[in-house]
């Protein structure tokens, strides 16, 4: 199952990004005086007592005057709606109940969504807890008072957010039916994709960049069998900020990721892939996610014997984290080589989940560790005891050492290559736990 997605909603200066950090324990976003220098990641994932959850920041609202704040506000009101399962919605004690306050509520009311209501900057109780009570004016339940930047009051409030997440049974019986996100940048076909899928005009197609609206679920049975695809919205509305717009489509890319068990990454054969491609391919490879790329328009391509191998080279390159990535030559306006997608759809699945016996992991660990001595320090060796498959989606593995320290990645990664050498594991990532003898699993 999916984990929630928590997102953040507030005006400029209200503590978004820092109680983003604070609750990611890292400082991701710049933090600045200045309105609007939220840059950079906009998601993070958190973890809070048996419960993890994906938490975005909707953004940076530059406040050129009141109107832009707001419809800016809206906006990011409107990301959070589409995408998130709980709302945070920060506002600011020191500064008091302003109207932008009042009118993005009305919004997050309508929407029937759960929402949080966080007071930030109550450092001290005594001194603000009057001006606390004025916020239950927005009528969207009990204000939390908070101090991100001291970090008081943050257990409250996510005991709060996780009371919200969805009951996990509902979605099982679901789960049998893969889940396919289609992802990529704008214009590079995965409407088209999916409309060819499908057979029918489902999706609004049109050369202008952002014209899909939201992210569409569609089933599609092909050879008996049926697939959940989901199109993750292209953009919202052109003649926004590009800012704005990518930051959107990023949050949309998450969220499909995180729902999805197989990534179907879009590229567009005639511009090659980009730093844009590889970044959505890194969003899906840290989540563990198995991953096609898909090379559409390859009708419009002129080739000759060495062009495939040309661009196979080209996206390895650039994609040279995620080796195990399957490719696939397709398009999707004539409908070429979509059997072939389907059929690696369902060999990426299977290798998701396969699992293999502790002995049999074991035979490929001792062949590996005679073939290259584990390495030492200072006079110590590392010695591997065992190894045993602990999950699937992605496969995990669990290897028992010594001391973890002289567990180089290096080595995990040659122990790794064998694992694939062995069994394949074509187009998922392997997680590998290191653990000492000793310490509970």
């Amino acid at each position: 199952m999916s984990k929630p997605v928590v997102a953040i909603v507030g005006r400029p200066n209200v503590g978004k990004s820092t109680l983003f950090n604070a609750l990611a324990g890292e400082k991701i976003s710049i933090v600045k005086d200045t309105p609007g220098v939220t840059r950079d990641r906009i998601y993070a994932d958190v973890s809070w007592l048996d419960k993890s959850f994906t938490m975005i920041d909707t953004g940076g609202i530059e406040p050129d005057s009141g109107d832009i704040i707001l419809s800016q506000m809206r906006e990011q009101a409107q990301i959070a709606i589409d995408t998130a399962d709980v709302i945070i919605f920060i506002t600011d004690v020191q500064q008091g109940l302003v109207d932008s306050d009042a009118k993005v509520a009305d919004m997050l009311r309508r929407s029937q969504k759960p929402v949080v209501l966080v007071v930030n900057k109550v450092d001290s109780h005594q001194k603000y807890m009057m001006d606390v009570y004025e916020f239950y004016n927005l009528g969207i339940g009990e204000p939390m008072a908070i101090s991100a930047a001291n970090r008081m009051g943050l257990g409250d409030m996510l005991d709060e957010v996780v009371k919200h997440f969805p009951e996990e049974t509902e979605q099982e019986e679901e789960d049998d039916i893969p889940k396919i996100a289609v992802v990529g940048k704008p214009n590079v076909g995965k409407s088209s994709l999916i409309n060819k899928l499908l057979g029918e005009d489902r999706v609004i197609v049109s050369d202008i960049a952002g014209t899909t609206r939201d992210a569409i679920d569609a089933k599609v049975e092909w050879n008996g069998k049926e697939y959940i695809f989901i199109d993750t919205a292209g953009l919202r509305r052109k003649g926004k900020v590009k800012e704005e717009l990518e930051r959107y489509s990023v949050i949309r890319t998450v969220t499909a990721v995180e729902r999805a068990h197989v990534v179907v990454i879009v590229i567009d054969a005639t511009e090659g892939v980009t730093e844009q491609d590889a970044k959505i391919a890194g969003i899906a490879h840290e989540r563990g996610k198995g991953v096609i790329i898909a090379v559409n328009k390859w009708d419009a391509i002129e080739k000759d014997d060495k062009t495939i191998y040309k661009h196979t080279n080209r996206i390895r390159e650039v994609l040279a984290y995620m080796p195990y990535a399957e490719l696939v030559f397709i398009s999707a306006k004539t409908g070429q080589r979509l059997p072939k997608l389907f059929e690696t759809i369902d060999a990426v699945i299977e290798n998701q989940t396969l699992r293999i016996q502790t002995g049999v992991l074991n035979e490929i660990l001792s062949e590996a560790v005679a073939m290259q001595q584990p390495p030492s320090d200072r006079g110590k060796r590392l010695k591997i005891f065992y190894m045993t498959q602990v999950g699937v989606r992605p496969p995990t593995f669990v290897i028992f050492v010594n001391d973890k320290e002289l567990m180089h990645f290096s080595y995990t990664r040659y122990i790794e290559n064998k694992v694939r050498d062995a069994f394949g594991f074509r187009g998922t990532p392997l997680k590998f736990i290191i653990r000492e003898r000793g310490e509970k699993s």
